[in-house]
């Protein structure tokens, strides 16, 4: 899933790389009774990156980026460094030591003035686990404290979980489909996308 939001400042926000949000971690327990930690992402989350796009389908690997390729070293190290306002990412991982990444959500500057793209994949065997709709309502709880207010989701229209999320945790202003491609505007719904976890970067 591919996404665009509508960023709003006040005037004197800071733009540019903010400190990094390190001390935020949290452990929720799944379905299925596993404990997965969520953090903000970190420059060494990029072979972590790399490895969760191989572990993934083609399909799952399509529906995020549109194109059945894994990622390049450049694209996971770009991937993996943000400054934690224009550009946020949240990932899910599982293990100790050299822990495993199995979800990711995150937002970044889009090719349209003001806007900025949202992504969401969570690796095939943790799909159905409730982890999708946690790091969709803290993406967008982390966008929420940084001022964005309206999303623009592209989903391809074959992927009806991914659709019934947005459409489940989201006010959804408008849907068109062309070519395969559902395009969606919405808003965070306030009362459904709750976080359950702590403020991201609030101290």
């Amino acid at each position: 899933m591919s996404a665009s939001v509508q960023i709003m400042r006040s005037p004197g926000q800071p733009v540019g790389i903010q400190e990094f949000p390190g001390d935020v971690e949290q452990v929720v327990v799944l379905r299925n009774g596993a404990s997965v930690r969520f953090r903000a992402i970190s420059p060494h989350d990029a072979p972590r990156l790399m490895a969760l796009c191989q572990r993934s389908s083609a399909r799952t690997v399509y529906q995020r980026f549109f194109s059945p390729r894994r990622l390049r070293p450049e694209e996971a190290h770009a991937l993996a460094n943000v400054d934690y306002r224009e550009r946020m990412a949240l990932v899910a991982e599982v293990g100790t030591g050299e822990s495993d990444l199995i979800g990711v959500a995150r937002y970044g500057p889009g090719e349209e003035a003001a806007t900025a793209d949202i992504g969401l994949v969570v690796e095939d065997g943790w799909q159905g686990l409730g982890l999708g709709s946690i790091l969709l309502k803290e993406i967008l709880h982390a966008g929420a404290q940084r001022g964005i207010r309206h999303f623009r989701a592209d989903v391809l229209t074959e992927n009806r979980r991914a659709l019934r999320l947005v459409a489940r945790y989201t006010d959804i202003a408008q849907s068109t489909t062309n070519d395969g491609v559902t395009s969606i505007t919405f808003r965070r719904r306030e009362n459904s996308a709750a976080s359950v976890l702590t403020p991201w970067g609030e101290s």
